[in-house]
């Protein structure tokens, strides 16, 4: 990557940095695009060069934190995962990804509230950024290393990630109708259900 590559990843980097900074303090709708130009330092016009609009810029912070937060639990799952099942694998990443969310409560109202199916699959398949992870390339890997067949694999996923984020949101910021850790254990049963129900067996 030569001089001119890096200086621009550099303010789009500053860019997204600044805008979530925003998004998650003062809230979307209250920040301008003139408030991230002036405290990234560069011109109106430089945002252009990268951004739509303001909702282009929020659409690529959900779909970069969204795929960080799945990469971070790919990582954590690791290579020593070849003696679990396609359930608990699951299992797995969905908990790394409830601990995080509630060790960054700002990270889960900023996904939560801005967040659509269709974004949402964009993280999944289309990284934004190198250190990015594309799941959908990890979640059939996963399908297809299970001793059995899927129904409908995306509605499954669908279902799924509806599941955990209506759940989780409420219980870990309100702890309503319990705690996380209270709710865990009915979550993954329900997961669990829900994968079997999508066997095709």
């Amino acid at each position: 990557m030569g001089k001119v590559d890096v200086n621009k990843k550099i303010k789009e980097n500053t860019l997204l940095k600044t805008a979530f900074d925003f998004f998650t303090t003062k809230g979307f709708s209250k920040t301008s695009i003139t408030d991230i130009v002036n405290q990234a330092g560069v011109a109106k016009g430089t945002f252009y060069l990268y951004f739509k609009d303001k909702y282009d810029i929020r659409n690529r912070l959900i779909s970069h934190k969204s795929s960080q937060l799945f990469r971070n639990a790919v990582d954590a799952l690791g290579n020593n995962s070849d003696d679990l099942s396609f359930e608990d694998k699951i299992i797995k990443i969905v908990d790394n990804i409830i601990n995080q969310l509630n060790a960054n409560q700002s990270l889960l109202t900023f996904i939560s509230k801005n967040l659509s199916w269709g974004i949402f699959k964009t993280a999944l398949t289309s990284p934004t950024s190198d250190e990015d992870v594309n799941f959908s390339d990890v979640y059939y890997r996963m399908l297809s290393e299970a001793p059995y067949q899927f129904k409908d694999p995306e509605i499954m996923l669908f279902m799924i990630i509806e599941l955990v984020s209506a759940t989780c949101y409420s219980a870990i910021l309100y702890e309503d109708p319990c705690p996380i850790s209270e709710l865990k254990p009915h979550l993954y049963d329900s997961i669990k259900l829900i994968i079997d129900r999508h066997k095709d067996v």
